[in-house]
């Protein structure tokens, strides 16, 4: 656009992102290669980025600029501008409402709680992660209110709606309750029919540097840009897209568990090509620092990530091309496994206590916990030394197993001491938005079972680059969703896909 204003304010934009970029890049710095005795600076480091950045984007030249450019007819006549205007001005608004302390002061506690939360899962003790636990909770309030409890909500709208824009956490309830519920029957169904597929070469010895090799192979068959990313090893696995040509992936290895890091890598490897494939890398229009290149919402990115772990992953088809590679590479570690065997031993539906490593069938169940439990934190209604105790209660009544320690519960995942406070629900979008968008695929690609077989994923790709990544935020989530498969977001495809797997592991 020639539009002078709107020029200025991209260009503006595009620094912003930058700097936020540099604060990813800490970050990952810190999850990956940064030595332990480096936590102390990092949290100042993150803090001086964090109070940069937004002292930045919240300037009142950007305000006047959005202003400016919603008076443009010409501007806001063009689809893709109005688009942009519309989260410029969210984004605008939102920020706004913060203190550049209290901005500063999430980004300082977020980098030392990391630390902490690090060190307590290690020696499996909650009492001295509680208290920023609390801290981390009370700046999370805090920031719920500056934004603004929208009437008739809570604060957890206030901070879900910065992951998945518009969604509420009554919404949210109301897609929970009935699916947990079908989701609990399924289960049910399963342990009755007493069946229990062999996993044992599951937990057979193989060397972390055959399972990165492998991985690595993986990402290539994707068609993940290893030019344009790289693969570590950390804690936690995650993902950051953090600048045009640039798109870290990391995973974690454990000898007795290959397929979590396969799985792992994959699920990441999901994100790294939405990532990728936003119009930022490269291309003719390179609109980095607009929303035109970022993701929609959490719920979209985790749909790419779960597809491509999930319905990709651990179907039939994938192992007929993927055994026989790992085979090759693995060794003695396979020998006498065939097809049969593996697709049923990674397709089993047995509850269990880390969410990362759970099956498809109970894996929603861990993400209702997490969901009730910061709801409950963040009203007030559940203490912080609570915890532990809700926890475990909670896998008891959902999925039936008795919590042995903190380290295998409450301190397993690290995104409460980053304050990712809203975030959890989004895996569970992601899998109803996967689901949804399959049918669809398999629909409008008739032959992608087949191409599975041989390897070949370019055309899958290709078809997610062209229907969800390009558009970047162009389209809101629900809307997307309508405009790819004709429908609202529904539970039904999800629950068809799960019944038809256990249909044919477990025979109901």
């Amino acid at each position: 656009m020639n539009s002078a204003p709107y020029q200025e304010l991209c260009t503006l934009a595009r620094r912003s992102t930058a700097l936020s970029s540099v604060g990813q890049l800490l970050s990952w710095d810190q999850e990956t290669y940064m030595p332990p005795a480096g936590g102390a600076f990092r949290a100042e480091q993150s803090s001086l980025i964090a109070e940069l950045h937004h002292k930045h984007a919240t300037d009142k030249r950007v305000g006047d600029l959005i202003a400016a450019c919603e008076q443009d007819k010409g501007l806001v006549a063009n689809g893709a501008v109005a688009a942009n205007l519309r989260e410029f001005r969210r984004d605008y608004d939102r920020l706004t409402k913060l203190p550049s302390a209290l901005v500063a002061e999430l980004a300082m506690v977020g980098s030392q709680a990391q630390e902490v939360w690090k060190e307590a899962r290690a020696k499996n003790d909650f009492t001295m992660f509680a208290p920023w636990l609390e801290r981390m909770y009370g700046l999370s309030r805090q920031k719920a209110d500056c934004y603004g409890v929208p009437a008739g909500g809570e604060r957890y709208d206030a901070l879900l709606d910065e992951y998945e824009p518009g969604m509420t956490a009554k919404q949210i309830e109301a897609i929970f309750t009935p699916l947990r519920m079908r989701l609990s029957d399924l289960v049910q169904r399963v342990a009755k029919t007493g069946k229990h597929p062999d996993t044992s070469m599951l937990k057979r010895p193989v060397p972390a540097d055959k399972q990165h090799a492998f991985g690595l192979m993986v990402l290539k068959a994707m068609h993940f840009d290893l030019e344009a990313g790289r693969l570590d090893v950390t804690t936690h696995p995650f993902c950051s897209g953090l600048a045009p040509g640039d798109t870290r992936l990391t995973t974690r290895y454990r000898d007795e568990a290959f397929t979590d890091a396969l799985y792992g890598t994959m699920h990441e490897a999901g994100h790294g090509l939405y990532e990728q494939g936003l119009p930022k890398d490269g291309t003719k229009e390179n609109l980095y620092g607009q929303p035109l290149a970022e993701s929609i919402s959490l719920g979209i990115h985790e749909s790419q990530s779960r597809m491509w772990e999930n319905l990709v992953g651990r179907s039939k088809e994938f192992w007929m091309w993927a055994l026989p590679l790992a085979k090759k590479e693995y060794g003695a570690a396979l020998d006498g496994v065939d097809l049969d065997t593996i697709y049923k031993a990674v397709n089993t539906v047995k509850p269990s206590l880390i969410r990362v490593e759970a099956d498809e069938g109970t894996y929603n169940m861990h993400v209702m916990v997490r969901f009730e439990m910061e709801r409950a934190l963040l009203s007030g209604s559940m203490k912080t030394m609570d915890v532990p105790g809700e926890w475990n209660k909670r896998y008891k009544d959902y999925l039936g197993i008795d919590v042995p320690d903190d380290r295998r519960g409450c301190l397993q995942d690290v995104h409460w001491s980053f304050g990712l406070i809203g975030y959890f629900p989004t895996y569970t979008l992601g899998n109803l938005y996967a689901a949804q968008f399959w049918e669809t695929i398999l629909v409008e690609i008739p032959d992608l079972k087949t191409q599975i077989s041989k390897g070949e994923f370019g055309t899958l790709r290709e078809w997610l680059r062209e229907k969800i990544h390009k558009h970047g935020k162009h389209y809101r989530a629900d809307e997307l969703c309508k405009k790819i498969t004709g429908k609202d977001l529904s539970a039904d495809p999800l629950l068809r896909y799960l019944e038809g797997k256990v249909k044919t592991v477990y025979g109901v």
